[in-house]
């Protein structure tokens, strides 16, 4: 091997070392950041899968959108905090349907679909368990897989968005609630002027358990106009 090849080669394994290293202590930052965090310790002492409850908790503490006898969908719902706070709620004469592309443990008194929601049989399969009843409320926490670069993540966000609230526009009931994370960046204002035309009441929410540096945000639509679906 030449002594270039031999220098370009020494380079390319220094940086991919580096790569490795930084990942490395990024995952332990992380870890200790989640060890130590206040949520996350609250929600293991009081039986929740997730600190992302505590969110939903303030959400709706501050607008009432969970009530006892409502009908509940949980888009994203895996590890299936918000699953938890909204069977809690709703009681034995509510219902709630979660779904996730991803596995979830039982949650009791909850219904759980695993699929793609955005495809015909995952949505059929939802609005099956729902026994044609239409929403009270449908609740969204997902996001995507995020890469770190946000011209590539806000467009993922965005689309998720987009599918969640088509879908909330097919299946919420007149005066119905629609609550979703969102990542404020492009595509966001657009989003968020079809959302104010279409309900009564659209508040921006930052609960206390969104991380700061988090461009998250939680938008709460109430008083669904469903002339406009």
């Amino acid at each position: 091997m030449g002594g270039d090849s031999l220098t370009m080669s020494r380079a390319i394994v220094s940086s991919f070392g580096a790569k490795v290293g930084k990942k490395k202590s990024s995952s332990r930052a992380w870890l200790k950041e989640h060890h130590d965090d206040l949520f996350v310790q609250r929600a293991q002492r009081e039986g929740y899968r997730s600190r992302a409850v505590y969110k939903l908790l303030e959400i709706n503490e501050k607008d009432q959108i969970l009530r006892s006898g409502m009908s509940v969908l949980d888009l994203g719902s895996a590890p299936g905090g918000w699953s938890q706070v909204a069977g809690q709620i709703v009681g034995d004469h509510g219902k709630v349907v979660a779904s996730d592309i991803l596995p979830m443990d039982a949650v009791p008194d909850v219904v759980f679909v695993q699929g793609d929601f955005t495809e015909q049989e995952t949505y059929d399969r939802l609005m099956a368990e729902l026994a044609k009843r239409r929403l009270d409320v449908v609740l969204s926490d997902m996001a995507p897989n995020m890469s770190g670069l946000t011209e590539v993540d806000q467009p993922r966000a965005m689309y998720l968005v987009e599918l969640a609230t088509e879908l909330a526009c097919r299946a919420l009931a007149p005066g119905g609630t629609f609550a979703i994370k969102v990542f404020q960046g492009e595509g966001f204002e657009e989003w968020f002027r079809q959302i104010r035309a279409g309900f009564d009441r659209v508040v921006t929410r930052k609960p206390a358990a969104s991380r700061p540096r988090s461009r998250e945000v939680y938008i709460v639509a109430t008083g669904f106009k469903a002339s406009v679906a």
